[in-house]
């Protein structure tokens, strides 16, 4: 081999690790650069998610926002401020029962089981009329939703009609599907609309099921518990006419079955 063509090849030689050189050097400088723009979006997609998640975490529950509500939207068959006032009953009777219940205490599915239908009965013969007051201090002792989100389906139900409203009361009530005190299973929309299939003029009403879904009356149920706490009642089930307490003969608490309670209402529609 010539010395000219030793140099030549070692000249081509030289030019093709040069230029290997280079396309390395090329692709190097990709894969960096992708590399930080790959960085870059995770580092965005990270802030990103941290960011939402701080919004989710400040951002107001259903019920922090139906407090904040400035109108409330009421059933129909209400009156009174904001809706609060619920009267059930023929117009013609001279007295006014008033029942104060929270959906998810104990007491009052024991008194709706055993007292419910004199009431029912009592009313439909014009006996008296009955005023409802919602309350929903249990879901603060025993933390939850379940008293809340039961007296708006109430509402829900009374935006059918009154007798939607004592039926589905009376099965929220009912030892079938009232839940134990630290069981808040009335905060599953799902779970009263399984009890309301029970009800004729709830069933299937598509009406009913939007607005539970949809919390329509949450805001109204809030004033509907500020009433209750306004009424300097302590507890329930708790009944009053003509602004005193109804209760067993030991005076204390509300009588508890159907025959104590007719004494105590005879005596309290006498007086």
């Amino acid at each position: 081999m010539s010395a000219r063509n030793s140099q030549a090849n070692k000249s081509a030689a030289r030019e093709r690790l040069r230029q290997e050189r280079e396309r390395q050097a090329k692709k190097d400088k990709v894969r960096r650069q992708v590399t930080v723009g790959v960085s870059a979006v995770a580092v965005l997609a990270l802030a990103g998610g941290i960011a939402y998640a701080v919004m989710q975490a400040n951002k107001p529950s259903a019920w922090e926002a139906a407090k904040e509500q400035d109108k409330v939207t009421a059933p129909k068959n209400t009156s009174g401020e904001n809706g609060t006032t619920v009267v059930i009953g023929k117009p013609t009777a001279k007295k006014t029962l008033e029942l104060y219940e929270d959906s998810r205490c104990p007491i009052c599915a024991t008194f709706e089981q055993q007292v419910g239908q004199t009431i029912d009965k009592d009313v439909e013969a014009g006996k008296y009329r009955i005023r409802y007051v919602g309350a929903t201090f249990i879901d603060n002792g025993v933390p939850g939703e379940g008293s809340k989100n039961a007296l708006s389906a109430l509402g829900a139900a009374l935006d059918i009609s009154p007798e939607a409203f004592l039926d589905f009361k009376a099965a929220l009530y009912s030892a079938q599907f009232h839940p134990e005190e630290t069981d808040d299973k009335f905060a599953k929309d799902s779970y009263l609309l399984d009890i309301a299939k029970t009800v004729p003029a709830l069933k299937g009403n598509a009406q009913f099921k939007k607005n539970v879904e949809d919390g329509t009356f949450d805001a109204w149920a809030l004033k509907m518990s500020e009433t209750f706490d306004k009424s300097g009642v302590k507890g329930t089930p708790s009944l009053k006419m003509d602004g005193k307490f109804v209760t067993d003969q030991g005076g204390k608490n509300a009588p508890m079955t159907s025959a104590d309670f007719t004494t105590a209402i005879d005596k309290a529609l006498k007086g």
